[in-house]
């Protein structure tokens, strides 16, 4: 490991302990720390926040509403070991870098179902409106042992509503900055047997301009937005721990963008739809089953002066869990089953794949000591077999304090694009492999919870587009890259200030070159602090980031930033709440993205209701 990233480790490793420390702890507040979470995503079954020797974060449905972010990737760039890249506005084309990887290495899931592009590789994040989510859990680290191709950075799941208890309803609207509207609606509840969860909702906004004068697509216009979604979840529990589940997701985002072409309204048309059905049965009293179906849609139509283009996946999948719950160890067997299946007017070689899954996950836990460890094995009828691991543990020191270190392995399977686009492809591609090492140092008592995590990630066979001396262009194995970083944490009530917070030093490099990863700073951070009196609340968050580069070669460089947002909200009686938030509120000038625009200072106001 590098002297400098050694003293880094060190120097924050000592922060940790001077904020952890008892006369630190003696100064905070009755209000204990939120660490009560249940989370899915770090084993495939339910498990408390504190058991987890994974590097985890949530994002609750009270963040949501309070966080101000007018999109997921705004919500996820506050996130420890989050970056994000936007070409323009929040429903522009957009990227998320998870600890560095790049933005096809992240596995995004709603609900447990895949939403990406087999073309593309990616997930249209922008076309997940937040109206429609109820927490997000973030994975950082490899996890293709757990969910299979693509996990190399890590695994974003985003929960849209469940019904339960008593009969609930929700709405809220606002109107800001762009002529920016948002409005939103649902219910949710149990009666008896039958639990259900109905939302909906709406956004318009005019936008900005997306490009500079100096982007060769530059097109003077407003590049606005509109989108429409809803989601549902009914369930019937037809005996005691015996039950049949469905749930549905839409969304269809009609954003403006720029192509060059100044005569002609260019706009990409998006659509993603999911929907499942499951059955979750105790089939005794330490195993549980769950058989489940489903599919997940993602369409694109982009329309241009130069003509209409569409790509369109459907990921059928199918899934068959047990779960055995022993005397000190849980263990989870799995079989998996994805259908891709490719529809386009381009003409694609191949259009479709299957890939066959086995999965293993046990979990062990004897007094202070946590082991977790996973198995997987992919099969797949375009690339052929691939097996994945991971091995975890962690160790309760008491008084707070835990450590726990891991490696596992991950793979990318290459896009549909890579393989098959006619002229610009590669069948003989193989698929892309990490090898990641992690530690971690946490702490958390009463009111206050801090982390530490150091890691280094080994990718292998990165696919880049190169072009030969005849300029003939195809995609290849040819670069291997080093993902290697600390991330420090904390979440705490200090003198009734909620304080949340979170600063990466990374080094996303390539071997060969050295050079940061495109897009990728050596530092960026998060910080927000919060206050409440009786109905009144107020917070500000602050995000930074360091210098970046637009492209391989490290030389379009863009230069760091650090964006101010404040917020007040106050209660009302019955169940009414109006808010306010100001955004980049000091009007700073930045790029995400080279020669594209960001947004400037905006204001954005409203009510949410609550019954």
């Amino acid at each position: 490991m590098p002297l400098s990233l050694r003293r880094q480790i060190a120097s924050l490793g000592l922060f940790v302990v001077v904020i952890s420390a008892p006369n630190a702890s003696a100064q905070m507040q009755a209000k204990a720390a939120p660490l009560d979470r249940v989370v899915v995503t770090a084993a495939r079954f339910p498990q408390p926040f504190t058991d987890l020797v994974a590097d985890v974060s949530v994002i609750t449905a009270d963040d949501i509403a309070r966080s101000g972010a007018d999109s997921v990737a705004e919500l996820l760039s506050r996130v420890p070991g989050v970056e994000i890249a936007t070409n323009g506005g929040p429903a522009s084309t957009t990227a998320v870098f998870l600890r560095g990887a790049n933005s096809g290495h992240t596995l995004v899931l709603i609900d447990g179902l895949r939403v990406s592009s087999s073309t593309t590789g990616a997930t249209q994040l922008e076309a997940i409106p937040l109206s429609e989510v109820d927490h997000v859990e973030i994975l950082r680290g490899p996890a293709s042992s757990l969910y299979g191709a693509d996990a190399i950075g890590g695994v974003i799941q985003i929960f849209t509503r469940r019904g339960e208890g008593a009969f609930a309803a929700d709405a809220s609207a606002g109107y800001g900055t762009y002529a920016t509207a948002v409005a939103t609606a649902g219910v949710s509840g149990a009666a008896g047997p039958l639990r259900y969860a109905l939302q909906a909702g709406t956004r318009r906004s005019d936008g900005f301009d997306a490009t500079t004068p100096a982007n060769f697509v530059f097109n003077p216009d407003r590049d606005g937005y509109r989108g429409d979604s809803f989601s549902g979840d009914l369930a019937y529990r037809f005996a005691p721990e015996q039950e049949l589940a469905a749930q549905f997701f839409h969304s269809r985002l009609n954003a403006q963008f720029d192509a060059g072409t100044p005569l002609f309204d260019d706009r990409t048309i998006t659509t993603i739809d999911t929907y499942s059905f499951a059955s979750r049965n105790r089939l005794a009293s330490f195993w549980t089953s769950r058989l489940e179906a489903g599919e997940g849609d993602n369409d694109s139509l982009n329309e241009t002066g130069s003509g209409p283009s569409r790509f369109k996946t459907r990921q059928r999948q199918y899934a068959w869990q047990n779960d055995f719950a022993l005397t000190s160890t849980q263990l989870s067997l799995a079989i998996e089953r994805r259908e891709e299946r490719v529809d386009s007017d381009t003409e694609f070689a191949v259009t479709s794949r299957n890939t066959n899954a086995v999965v293993g996950v046990a979990q062990w836990r004897e007094g202070p000591h946590a082991l977790q460890a996973n198995l997987r094995h992919d099969e797949s009828s375009q690339f052929g077999g691939r097996t994945t691991g991971a091995l975890a543990y962690g160790y309760a020191f008491g008084g707070g304090w835990r450590a726990t270190a891991s490696y596992g392995t991950a793979f990318k399977a290459p896009t549909f694009n890579d393989l098959y686009f006619p002229g610009f492809s590669n069948p003989d591609l193989k698929p892309e492999t990490a090898h990641n090492a992690e530690a971690a140092l946490r702490y958390a008592s009463g009111d206050i919870s801090a982390g530490m995590v150091a890691y280094r990630n080994r990718v292998h066979d990165l696919i880049v587009f190169e072009c030969d001396a005849s300029f003939n262009c195809a995609p290849q194995n040819v670069e291997n890259a080093t993902l290697q970083g600390v991330t420090l944490e904390l979440e705490a009530r200090i003198a009734e200030i909620d304080v949340r917070g979170s600063i990466d030093f990374q080094r996303p490099e390539d071997d060969a070159a050295g050079n940061l990863l495109p897009r990728r700073a050596r530092r960026h951070g998060a910080l927000a602090m919060a206050r409440a009196w009786g109905p009144f609340r107020i917070g500000a968050e602050l995000t930074a980031s360091s210098a970046r580069f637009d492209d391989a070669a490290n030389t379009r460089r863009m230069g760091g930033y650090a964006l101010l947002n404040l917020s007040a909200e106050y209660a009302l009686p019955a169940g009414w709440t109006i808010f306010a938030r100001g955004t980049n509120v000091l009007d700073k000038s930045y790029e995400l993205a080279a020669d594209y625009n960001t947004p400037r200072a905006g204001v954005f106001a409203g009510a949410r209701y609550r019954y």
